[in-house]
């Protein structure tokens, strides 16, 4: 007999109580999530990761004592790590690419629906990236305005996306729309796994070193828009 899959261990980073509250509230209605520990700024979301081993920390940027981009690298120097996803809120792309330079697995709006924060938590989870919507956008416009991805080595871009199979091309369009891992496998039919392979595959044939990089290198060549 197959034992059930252990519960997504989440661990949230929040200063404001009701904010806590209301994560956590709907995670616990997720039947595959358990909120492990609450923190109220970064320092102590680092020392409750040391002890509670969660498999995602939900990690605000704005935090008295510690912020959360401070909290970034010693959260990921933990063993095991977990996956460190950005709570923000409109107006905070500088921060955003802050912390995906740290790292970060990606970023989600405070104000995301419950179904919406509780995909996120198990996309995160499974090692996809997390990339709300209501900001990708923003977040990839200021990449444009610095100059978007790395030049890989003095490769046109164009070239870059000429080493693109047909397949691969259509998941850098889609990682241009900041879709999920899961949201690609549905749209294309085909498997999650096969999907993680084609967006390993579009990182390194286009010298982008996230998929936040890869959205923007879709939208500087007119893939995505």
């Amino acid at each position: 007999m197959t034992e059930p899959a252990r519960p997504i261990r989440v661990l949230l980073a929040d200063d404001e109580e009701l904010i806590r509250h209301g994560v956590s509230l709907i995670l616990r209605h997720a039947g595959d999530i358990e909120v492990v520990a609450e923190a109220a700024n970064g320092r102590q979301a680092v020392e409750l990761a040391a002890v509670h081993r969660p498999d995602v920390a939900l990690v605000d940027i704005r935090m008295p004592v510690c912020d959360g981009l401070a909290a970034i690298a010693p959260l990921l120097a933990l063993d095991p790590a977990p996956r460190v996803v950005m709570l923000t809120t409109f107006g905070d792309e500088d921060n955003v690419l802050r912390a995906l330079r740290e790292g970060a697995a990606g970023f989600l709006l405070k104000d995301e629906g419950p179904q919406e924060l509780i995909s996120a938590v198990r996309a995160a989870a499974a090692g996809d990236a997390v990339l709300s919507p209501g900001v990708t956008g923003a977040v990839i416009s200021r990449m444009l305005r610095a100059g978007g991805p790395p030049d890989d080595g003095g490769a046109p871009a164009d070239e870059r996306i000429a080493r693109l199979t047909g397949r691969e091309r259509e998941v850098l369009v889609m990682l241009g729309e900041g879709l999920s891992n899961q949201d690609i496998a549905a749209r294309l039919g085909i498997g999650v796994g096969t999907v993680k392979t084609h967006v390993g595959a579009v990182l390194e044939k286009t010298g982008s070193t996230s998929r936040v990089q890869a959205a923007v290198l879709a939208h500087r060549t007119g893939l995505a828009s």
